[in-house]
């Protein structure tokens, strides 16, 4: 085989292709698409990063890496948990179109089996992975679901919710 020599790390060191951890990486919250940026702003403006690939018009700062599942769909809070803005993805595990959320408390609007996950997010400003609970679509089914919860770190605050099918 010819070529580049295949990767290896060494003696547990960081591979050189690795992000590196100062770096902020970004997440659209419409396409799921991940990216960095050294400083948080577009090109030598002050305007905030927006999607390159789908035309979002705003990113989302996440403290590590996440890799979401392909059917995972965000929802965009401000501080108070209510809807902002709804990526893909949500319609299809919920039956909600983003004009049925946009305004509501995230926790109501898809009648979550537990908030506490959410009220711990916003308190503290930590992650929450893994979350099991279950919410009520539109139709009326009960829905089990894995729910990721990030904080925003810019001065507005804010939440992000990742909803994944657990079946």
């Amino acid at each position: 085989m010819r070529g580049r020599a295949p990767r290896r790390v060494v003696d547990g060191a960081t591979p050189p292709w690795a992000y590196d951890p100062l770096v902020p990486v970004f997440i659209c919250p419409n396409c799921r698409e991940r990216t960095v940026d050294v400083d948080g702003y577009e090109g030598f403006t002050t305007n905030v990063p927006q999607c390159r690939n789908c035309g979002f018009g705003f990113l989302f700062q996440l403290l590590e890496d996440y890799y979401p599942a392909p059917s995972t769909g965000f929802v965009v809070c401000d501080q108070d948990a209510r809807v902002l803005a709804v990526g893909r993805g949500v319609f299809e595990l919920t039956g909600f179109r983003e004009p049925d959320l946009i305004g509501r408390d995230v926790g109501t609007a898809l009648n979550l089996s537990d908030t506490a996950p959410l009220e711990l997010v916003r308190e503290w400003g930590v992650r929450r992975l893994g979350e099991q609970l279950e919410l009520r679509t539109r139709a009326g089914l009960v829905k089990p679901v894995v729910v990721d919860l990030f904080p925003a770190y810019d001065d507005d605050g804010g939440l992000l919710v990742a909803l994944s099918s657990r079946s």
